[in-house]
Order: structure tokens, then sequence, then C-alpha cells
């Protein structure tokens, strides 16, 4: 999206207050699943976690820490914790956030710069996949959706900014820092 199209953060966040983003909802307890399990198959509950863009409901972390894991939260909106991006991590998750970045180059050299070293980056956002209808996806409905990755588009981001990646979906991408 061009710049002059974004929305203004008052009206982004009037959006994103519109999401119902409830911790105990089963639906989205289970949106998160896959999420979770990249989580709990790939690291220790002693690891350390982020949840970058955790929202107004931030159900990682909920399902997360009643595993074990510490977790931390931020968001630029409704969770803007400074200290949050003066630490380092064992892995970072990235929950339908992706998609609404401005400047995506930044934000891979943030993540990069947060984790430690073979820390685990976790994204979920829908890909623009070869079988998309790309004028009648639903995904482009939404005005805060700034931007859409192909798998070739975020293994070259992912690769320009020493990630490996290990796990790539249509909903899913899962890296490891170099």
């Amino acid at each position: 999206m061009h710049p002059r199209h974004y929305l203004t953060l008052d009206e982004e966040k009037a959006r994103y207050l519109t999401h119902n983003n409830d911790v105990n909802d089963p639906g989205y307890q289970k949106f998160v699943r896959p999420v979770i399990q990249a989580v709990t198959t790939r690291t220790q509950t002693n690891h350390h976690g982020l949840d970058y863009g955790a929202g107004t409901g931030p159900v990682i972390t909920k399902l997360l820490r009643e595993k074990g894991y510490s977790m931390t939260t931020y968001d630029p909106i409704f969770i803007p914790n400074s200290e949050a991006l003066n630490a380092t991590y064992d892995f970072i998750v990235c929950c339908e956030v992706a998609e609404h970045f401005h400047d995506p180059q930044t934000e891979f050299a943030r993540f990069r710069q947060l984790l430690q070293p073979g820390g685990l980056l976790v994204i979920k956002t829908e890909l623009l996949t070869s079988d998309i209808d790309f004028p009648n996806w639903y995904y482009i409905n939404d005005p805060t959706h700034t931007l859409f990755y192909s798998p070739k588009g975020i293994r070259l981001i992912l690769e320009q900014h020493g990630f490996n990646t290990l796990e790539l979906s249509p909903r899913l991408v899962v890296a490891k820092k170099v």
C-alpha cells in the first residue's frame, strides 16, 4: 500500500478495537494454535519469548504462560512497553501483525536484534500464493493491511536478515536466526 493510503494512528486503533480478541474464547485459541505448536515443538519452557504485536488480547502469551513459558508482550498501540525492545529473547511470535508493517525491513532487522543466536521467529500471516484470486481475496479488505508476502518474498526478507526458513505454509512462517 502506498503510504498516502495508510490510516491515521487513531483510525488504525479504532479498527483494531473492533476485533474480538478475548483470550478465553476457544475459537481465538484455536486460531493461534499453529503458533503455539511451533513454539512448543521447537523450544523449551525455560526459554523466554516476546509476543510482538500482542494487541488487546494477548492470547498467545496467556497460552504459553499456562505451559510454563516466560513471556513479554509488546504492541506499539496497546502495550507500548519500550523496555521489551531493549531485551533479547529465545523466540518471538508475531501473529497477524506482519501484514500491518509500514517498514518491513526495519521490523525484520528489529527481530534479528531482539533474538538470541539460534532464536526462533514464528509469524502467522496469510501468504499471497499463486492460487489466490487477489481482487477477491478477503485479506485485502482490511484497511490496516499495508503489505502482503508471497512465499518467495518472505524467504528473501528472512535471508536478507540472517534467518533460515524452517517451515513455510500458507498461514505460518517459522525461521531461525543464523
